[in-house]
């Protein structure tokens, strides 16, 4: 079964090579991830196809006229029924892993709305099922964000993955960073790969991993270690030293 997405902007060019690429290139081509690029101005009325508009009220920049974005999420919706619409913007709740699991198991699919300019026109709102953030911080537009989404939800697909072992394993799956990752060669530039990973020993192999995912939480992401209830064990294995483990 298919994954639907469909993205609704001003400048779906600008998307449509990230989309094509690598894994999400590949989902598509499985028949796994579908992917509509939908170009908002095709909905706006007129020789000039305008879309925005000096906004009520006076200020700096343009808003997105209601006009023409409520019909490509009508006609959005009309393709993919059930599927959650959500405007990118930095007045919703913050995008997380957790978020990008829920959006994944919601097999009707996802319609993403990409802002432009100062905003849209607040009466498009009830026309959305909610907004959704990247995190505290200002870009041009939502395009950049919505593929943050599609990317991080469609790793979560069963089948889109080679190894499906590897979305269970990366960070904040369980609330923790994710250990380091070294390859060849053995020691690059004096810099060695530390030992324990040649030794072939997968039980001191997998401490070794977890212990480093722990150590790295605490030490660069305080605020997630903070939330975090351990185990028994891990709290024994937090005590120790890298050299006993």
């Amino acid at each position: 079964m298919s994954y639907p997405v469909e993205l609704l902007t001003l400048f779906p060019d600008m998307l449509a090579g990230y989309l094509g690429a690598s894994i999400l290139g590949k989902a598509q081509e499985k028949g796994l991830l579908s992917v509509t690029l939908t170009n908002v101005r095709d909905f706006a009325e007129g020789k000039h196809r305008v879309t925005d508009d000096a906004p009520y009220g006076g200020g700096a920049g343009m808003v997105m006229k209601p006009e023409p974005l409520v019909a490509a999420i009508e006609a959005a919706r009309a393709r993919l029924p059930g599927a959650k619409a959500l405007l990118m913007s930095p007045r919703g709740p913050t995008f997380t892993q957790a978020t990008a699991r829920e959006l994944a198991r919601h097999e009707a699919g996802l319609i993403l709305v990409c802002g432009r300019y100062e905003g849209v026109d607040e009466r498009v709102m009830p026309f959305l099922d909610g907004e959704l953030s990247l995190g505290d911080f200002v870009l041009t537009g939502g395009e950049v964000a919505a593929l943050a989404v599609v990317d991080a939800v469609a790793r979560l697909v069963p089948g889109v993955l080679g190894n499906e072992a590897s979305s269970v394993a990366e960070s904040f799956e369980e609330g923790l960073l994710e250990h380091p990752h070294y390859t060849r060669p053995p020691v690059f530039r004096g810099a060695e790969v530390p030992a324990v990973l040649q030794s072939g020993d997968h039980a001191r192999i997998a401490r070794w991993r977890r212990w480093k995912a722990i150590k790295l939480t605490q030490e660069r992401r305080p605020d997630l270690f903070a939330r975090l209830e351990f185990s028994k064990a891990d709290q024994k294995l937090l005590a120790r030293e890298e050299e006993a483990l």
